[in-house]
């Protein structure tokens, strides 16, 4: 049952952040679930939008990661947006705790995806982008959204 990306299947990615922040680095992490999340998340049923991270008392916890109830849950469904402890060897933790502190970065939730049977979150140490930023790089998409669309009506485009 495993696809092309070797037993890695996406379940969400949080599109706004590559948006809003420059992602400098990257890590993977797992993440403390409970029974009727995980069955509500093969469902797909999970938002990863205006969530972030941050490191308390030597752990990290991801805020508004919100994953909505199972429906056959009933008694056993947690609440949809409590915080989320993240599973990182204690040095990355420590390593991150340090740069988020120092340089002013974000620690943001950039995927949900099940990496085999486990689940597994990607997240960016990021640094957020002003306003300049995210209009170049609208400017940029846009250029080279009109330089394709030139080449497929110009005849060179062979698929």
């Amino acid at each position: 049952m495993a696809d092309k990306n070797g037993g890695i299947k996406i379940i969400a990615q949080n599109k706004k952040a590559y948006h809003d922040y420059f992602v400098l680095e990257k890590f993977e992490c797992g993440i403390e679930l409970f029974g009727t999340e995980v069955k509500s998340i093969r469902g797909g049923n999970v938002n990863l939008k205006d969530s972030y991270c941050y490191v308390k008392g030597g752990q990290i916890f991801a805020t508004g990661v919100h994953v909505k109830p199972y429906e056959q849950g009933n008694i056993f469904n947690r609440d949809p947006d409590r915080e989320k402890r993240l599973l990182m060897h204690k040095k990355e933790i420590i390593k991150l705790s340090g740069k988020v502190n120092q340089e002013g970065l974000t620690l943001i939730p950039l995927f949900l995806y099940f990496k085999k049977s486990l689940v597994k979150l990607e997240l960016g140490l990021c640094k957020g982008k002003k306003l300049y930023d995210k209009r170049d790089d609208d400017a940029k998409k846009r250029a080279e959204r009109d330089i394709d669309r030139a080449e497929k009506s110009n005849g060179k485009y062979s698929g």
